[in-house]
Order: C-alpha cells, then sequence, then structure tokens
C-alpha cells in the first residue's frame, strides 16, 4: 500500500515522539512525513524508539515552512479542537477515509501541531479542513506519537476497505412461503409428537420457535435443508401417527 498521505509535524520538541511517531507510520504502511523547524538536536532517542523505521525516521522531510511542506496537496488537514467558521471538523475515521479518497487525485496531508501547544492561529487557517479526537474532558490532550498512530491506523483501515475486492454475489434468501412451509411443517409435527397442545399457546410456541429462523435470514438452500431434515424427522413417526406429506 503506497498512499500520497503526508504527516506534517509543526516545531516536533521531543525526540521520542519522533521515534515513535515513525515506528506507528511503518506500522501503518505509510512512509511520507516532514518535520517543519523540528526543536530537535539530538535524535539518539528517536532512534531507540523507531524499532525496525529507522529507514523512516531517517526520511522524513524537512521545509522550512509549512506552505513547503503542502504546496504540492490537493487537500490539507489540520489536527485541532478548535471550531472555525467555514472549515469541516471531521472525525479521524472520516479524515481516514477520504483521505484516503483524496489521495487519487494527487498528494494529502495531515498536520500535527507541537506537543507544546498545539497549530498557530495561522496554520489552523491555512488548513482546508480540520479534525479532532473526541477526546474525555477529563484528559482531552493526546500525545504526538500517539495521535500519528491514531490517523495512521484509520487511513490504513480505509484504504484496505477500499482495495478489498468487490464481494461475491449473495445466495438467494428464502423466499416468504419457503419459510411459512418450514413452519407449518415444524407445527405438524411438534402437534403429532404431543409437544403442542392447546392450540392457542401452541401457535405462539411456534412462532417462537421460528422466529431465530426468520432473524436469520435464511437461503434458499437452508430452508430446503430443514423441509428435508423434518421429512425425514417424519418418517420415524410410526405409520398410523404420522403427520400428513406436505405436498405445497
Amino acid at each position: 500500500m503506497v498512499l500520497p498521505v503526508r504527516f506534517v509535524l509543526m516545531r516536533p520538541r521531543n525526540a521520542e515522539n519522533l521515534g515513535a511517531a515513525a515506528r506507528a507510520l511503518k506500522n501503518c504502511g505509510l512512509s511520507d512525513w516532514a518535520w517543519v523547524t523540528p526543536e530537535v538536536e539530538d535524535l539518539g532517542p528517536a532512534h531507540r524508539l523507531a524499532v525496525h523505521a529507522e529507514d523512516v525516521l531517517g526520511g522524513a522531510k524537512r521545509p522550512d515552512t509549512l506552505d513547503a511542506a503542502v504546496s504540492d496537496c490537493v487537500w490539507v488537514v489540520g489536527t485541532s479542537s478548535r471550531k472555525v467558521e467555514g472549515k469541516r471538523r471531521l472525525s479521524p475515521r472520516a479524515v481516514g477515509e477520504e483521505l484516503v479518497a483524496r489521495a487519487k487525485q494527487g498528494p494529502v496531508a495531515l498536520v500535527f501541531g507541537d506537543e507544546r501547544s498545539g497549530l498557530t492561529n495561522a496554520e489552523v487557517e491555512r488548513c482546508h479542513d480540520l479534525s479532532a479526537v473526541p477526546t474525555a474532558p477529563e484528559q482531552p490532550s493526546i500525545n504526538l506519537a500517539q495521535a500519528v498512530l491514531l490517523y495512521a491506523y484509520e487511513v490504513r483501515m480505509a484504504a484496505l476497505a477500499d482495495s478489498a475486492p468487490p464481494p461475491g454475489p449473495l445466495p438467494l434468501a428464502a423466499t416468504d412461503a419457503e419459510l411459512a412451509r418450514v413452519e407449518a411443517t415444524l407445527e405438524t409435527l411438534l402437534t403429532t409428537g404431543g409437544f403442542l397442545v392447546d392450540a392457542q399457546p401452541g401457535r405462539t410456541a411456534v412462532r417462537d420457535l421460528i422466529a431465530p429462523l426468520r432473524r436469520s435470514r435464511l437461503t434458499r438452500n437452508e430452508a430446503r435443508l430443514w423441509l428435508a431434515a423434518l421429512h425425514t424427522v417424519r418418517k420415524h413417526f410410526p405409520q398410523e401417527g404420522r403427520p400428513p406429506e406436505d405436498d405445497t
């Protein structure tokens, strides 16, 4: 899965977050990311956390501005809980699905603010739409690497769904008439066998017994199998007590 989905990190401050984010991206089959004016000098801790993702860590672009990071993108989404008129505020799942859809037209970007203060007002304004994780109010903020993993996962799930082969034709469903035959045959057998005694409670019992079959949406073949099984049971009744054949 190679998608032109770019993760842009504005002014990242923590080397551990960069390492964990690199691993998260590789976990999800992504590798296009950029650090805009990073405030990290020692990447040693990042390498320690970028387990099996050193290539992603080393492949990060380093543009000087957000404009440079997203200049070739057809859609840019900023991660912010702010509500801004004229910008949609999408869930991570909706963002993942739309990123995958729009990536067919060109590169797309997801922009994350720094660990301390998030995106600036100007950066939020630069984004086309916004997205926020609906966290609990007791702890609303998410670690940068966690946020990268969460959005990368949604992108991957959307991409997998988008690339899945179309489902094959569904088997024919049992018709109402076929289910009615199963119900009638079952009622006849249970009456002959002595399970159903009183007519009205008996009908209620039959409806309760047949209800799971109706809920399960039996296929035509399954309904026929039920009828065949019930007719086989019928043959084991003594001749004089045998219920009549269902000739419908």
